[in-house]
């Protein structure tokens, strides 16, 4: 077995989010010399599972193994497994961990560093279209890219947050979503701090709101502004009428 090569592999698990739990399982199949293999690992996420196979295959130049992808399924609250997705590793960096595959497969988005075609960086919110399969099986990643106009800070700073108040936790609500997570604030109101869980939504320009228990809510100013925006239809539509126009 090639020891360094066993060592990258190791990091390269780590660094996708596996932690360290498999070495003993990589180390014992590299040792196997086949072709190819899979490794079993499942994460848990509240009441929700993560399964995921990961596949490797040796060069057929040298004795190199390559993590080549891995097959998420996402199990919620002991049910049927539910949706799964093929990632494929690639460049360091830029693959998708298996906390924001289970973020993915649980519907919100994730903000990843892109590479078109010709090597040119981008950066992009991915979302995954369970209503659309591409031909080998998988979902359709929708991509949001900068030119899409989704402003994650100019949402939030529209809510009274917080957390958005000290630079520091700032930063880690900010982080936290482009990640892709459910991420727990304090929302402030006239009736005192309500703890809420926030998610981005590139795809509506917006973040969405749930309350404790998961459901999801509608912020006092964004009531108001519907309410007005009823009013104001109402009144327009009374003025209409009265001109003898509909």
């Amino acid at each position: 077995m090639n020891q360094r090569n066993f060592e990258y592999l190791s990091s390269q698990l780590k660094y996708t989010g596996f932690g360290q739990t498999l070495d003993s399982q990589l180390r014992e199949q590299m040792e196997k010399d086949q072709q190819q293999f899979k490794l079993q690992h499942t994460a848990i996420y509240g009441k929700d599972q993560l399964h995921s196979t990961l596949q490797f295959n040796r060069s057929m130049q040298s004795d190199l193994y390559f993590f080549n992808s891995y097959k998420a399924a996402i199990q919620k609250n002991q049910q049927q497994p539910g949706p799964s997705q093929t990632f494929y590793i690639g460049r360091e960096g830029a693959n998708i961990t298996q906390k924001e595959a289970y973020n993915l497969l649980d519907g919100r988005s994730v903000f990843k560093d892109m590479t078109t075609r010709d090597g040119r960086l981008y950066q992009a919110w991915l979302q995954l279209d369970f209503n659309q399969n591409t031909p080998n099986g998988n979902y359709r990643i929708k991509q949001y890219n900068s030119n899409y106009g989704y402003d994650l800070i100019g949402a939030l700073k529209s809510l009274p947050i917080k957390e958005l108040s000290p630079q520091q936790e700032r930063l880690k609500v900010i982080e936290s979503l482009l990640k892709g997570n459910r991420q727990s604030v304090t929302l402030l109101g006239e009736k005192g701090e309500q703890k809420v869980y926030l998610e981005a939504n590139p795809q509506f320009k917006a973040v969405i709101l749930y309350d404790v228990n998961y459901q999801r809510i509608t912020p006092a100013s964004k009531l108001k502004e519907e309410q007005q925006n009823t009013i104001s239809e109402r009144e327009s539509q009374s003025q209409r009428t009265s001109r003898g126009l509909r």
